[in-house]
């Protein structure tokens, strides 16, 4: 059963330079940035399985989906439909965690190989990804290099989104991919 003692917390003085602009040395087509929508979410939890990735060298996350796609829609207490890429545990060496999970409710028993990630109340930017899946890296590059300096927005401390929204096929590739960045002024 997940308790509070074994839900993994975000550091507090967890640095932002460590924070991934993907694409810096990645793929170059320029991304169809649209203006985010803005929301304001209350804590919540994700289910799943976790690696450790640098910035640059992210090529195991497909894998790491592969390998989580049999939990979907069968984690005890999932809700709802959407499934999550959470980017966090950012270091100044340009390393992340990654974890591909679902929603859960606080008490969830979960099996022993699916850890717990507490995503604290933000303000988030939420940007809509239509491009299929492999151009992904040009809209976070986008977001970070393009949006964030112009916004007068800065992105705060805590997590990453993708959220896999219902009409994302991962067969395919094609559908909508939700970036959420938790953002202060």
């Amino acid at each position: 059963m997940a308790t509070s003692s074994n839900i993994v917390q975000l550091p507090i003085n967890m640095s932002i330079a460590g924070m991934p602009v993907w694409g810096i040395a990645m793929d170059k087509p320029k991304a169809n940035l649209e203006p985010p929508r803005f929301e304001n979410r209350n804590a919540f939890l994700i289910a799943g399985t976790t690696a450790r990735y640098n910035n640059q060298r992210v090529e195991g996350i497909p894998a790491q989906w592969q390998k989580f796609m049999p939990y979907i829609g069968k984690v005890p207490g999932q809700v709802g439909t959407t499934s999550y890429g959470v980017c966090f545990n950012f270091d100044d060496a340009g390393n992340m965690d990654y974890m591909c999970g679902v929603e859960v409710p606080e008490g969830t028993a979960l099996p022993p190989e699916l850890g717990l990630l507490a995503i604290p109340e933000h303000r988030w930017a939420v940007f809509v990804h239509r491009d299929h899946i492999s151009k992904i890296k040009a809209t976070w590059r986008a977001i970070f290099g393009q949006w964030m300096p112009a916004s007068g927005y800065k992105p705060a401390r805590g997590p990453q989104l993708e959220a896999y929204v219902g009409n994302f096929n991962p067969q395919t590739g094609h559908g909508e991919v939700e970036i959420w960045i938790p953002i202060t002024q």
